[in-house]
């Protein structure tokens, strides 16, 4: 009898040790699969809202840290002589660095600027300037920012920036002429523009320009020097606007 006791009390303890042991094992896979999940959510957040990695995480404009006032930075953003939307004496300036073929450049004209335009542009208080932050990885970023300068030529830049975003799934060299006639413009002067190339140097220029003021991926904003990264939604730039107007 007390060997059968033993064997029991032997086959109890290897039955309790497989026991933690299991144990032990569903809580490394949940801690291995917890791990994995941890590192795809942060990595969704680093890529979401930029055309560039190192410019990804949308920046939220701070303005107040508890009961304190938080003055944001501010940079002094040239304008050159790109092209203004809306009134010239507008009290505050949005200068966007953007990239045609940037799909999150595309989220931002489709959901956010047309509400921009509609509450600020359209009432006088916001004028916006478009420069060029063509990325390398994207072929049709250079040729559509050139292509965008020859309609300015013929003033229709800002019916062309429109329509090169409307149809960013279909971009290139047909789209291009496409949109000139559907402008009206001289295609034939049209053509000859985007051939020699005459503004490649303006919108690499626009690109350097952008590096030198801290855009590394688009969409990049300066509202009256104010920095906003990625496509961010309205109310964002709304905050930042609105401050503006209260301090003039």
């Amino acid at each position: 009898m007390p060997e059968e006791k033993s064997h029991e009390h032997h086959e109890h303890s290897h039955k309790k040790d497989e026991k933690i042991k299991f144990e032990i094992s569903k809580v490394r896979i949940w801690q291995g699969i917890s791990a994995i999940l941890l590192i795809a959510v942060v990595v969704i957040w680093f890529y979401n809202g930029s055309g560039s990695a190192q410019g990804a995480a949308i920046q939220q404009p701070t303005l107040q840290q508890g009961n304190e006032q938080q003055l944001p930075t501010k940079q002094d953003i040239d304008l050159d002589d790109d092209p203004v939307l809306g009134d010239k004496n507008a009290p505050v300036t949005i200068v966007s660095f953007e990239d045609y073929q940037c799909p999150f450049c595309g989220r931002a004209f489709q959901q956010t600027f047309p509400l921009i335009k509609k509450d600020y542009i359209d009432t006088g208080k916001v004028k916006y300037v478009y420069r060029d932050f063509p990325l390398s990885f994207h072929p049709e970023a250079q040729p559509a920012a050139e292509a965008a300068e020859c309609a300015d030529e013929q003033g229709k830049y800002w019916e062309y920036h429109d329509g090169i975003f409307e149809n960013q799934a279909t971009m290139g060299r047909d789209l291009y002429l496409n949109l000139a006639k559907e402008l009206n413009l001289d295609v034939n002067k049209f053509t000859q523009c985007i051939d020699t190339g005459k503004y490649r140097q303006e919108v690499q220029d626009d690109f350097a320009y952008g590096s030198q003021v801290g855009v590394s991926g688009t969409p990049t904003f300066f509202i009256n020097g104010i920095q906003l990264v990625g496509a961010q939604p309205y109310q964002a730039f709304k905050q930042v606007i609105d401050a503006e107007l209260a301090n003039q």
